[in-house]
């Protein structure tokens, strides 16, 4: 049965997300990410060679609640940028619309791969961690768990 895409149906679909209380929606009305902003700029500023040149770099506080996800979930980067691609919960958990670019596994590691490199993600992890203590609020960690599908080869075995 194919219906026709109507201009609400990704607004009553993350309401519906909603009502199912969304724990990354639970997590977002409890945690101000802004709060990291400054600590991830002034990191970046200080280890970013300003004469380099390439893209833009995606915005530092949705790296980090990438991050975030990828260690609540239990994700490998290519899993986490799957994910963010496939579910609704994560991109509104990321203030990320349909339409706009998600960063890849390769961007995914590297931020995380320079945080680490800098001591900061543990620093980054606490902090979280002490806002979430402050709200009274305990994070269980889970696995998403994937469908693999795999072609095998038929064997053609006759009677001899």
């Amino acid at each position: 049965m194919s219906k026709i895409r109507g201009l609400f149906d990704e607004q009553i679909r993350l309401e519906k997300l909603s009502k199912k209380q969304d724990p990354l929606e639970q997590l977002a009305h409890h945690i101000d990410f802004e709060f990291f902003r400054k600590p991830l700029r002034k990191f970046f500023a200080k280890n970013t060679d300003p004469v380099k040149g390439g893209r833009p770099p995606y915005d530092y506080v949705l790296m980090f609640k990438i991050l975030i996800l990828q260690r609540y979930y239990n994700l490998s980067d290519d899993n986490t940028e799957y994910a963010i691609l496939d579910r609704l919960s994560f991109m509104r958990f990321l203030g990320l619309g349909i339409n706009q670019p998600v960063p890849d596994a390769k961007t995914i590691w590297l931020f995380r791969d320079k945080l680490t490199a800098g001591g900061m993600v543990d620093k980054l992890f606490r902090l979280l961690d002490q806002q979430l203590d402050q709200d009274g609020i305990i994070v269980h960690q889970g696995k998403l768990v994937d469908a693999s599908i795999v072609e095998v080869p038929i064997q053609r075995n006759s009677r001899e």
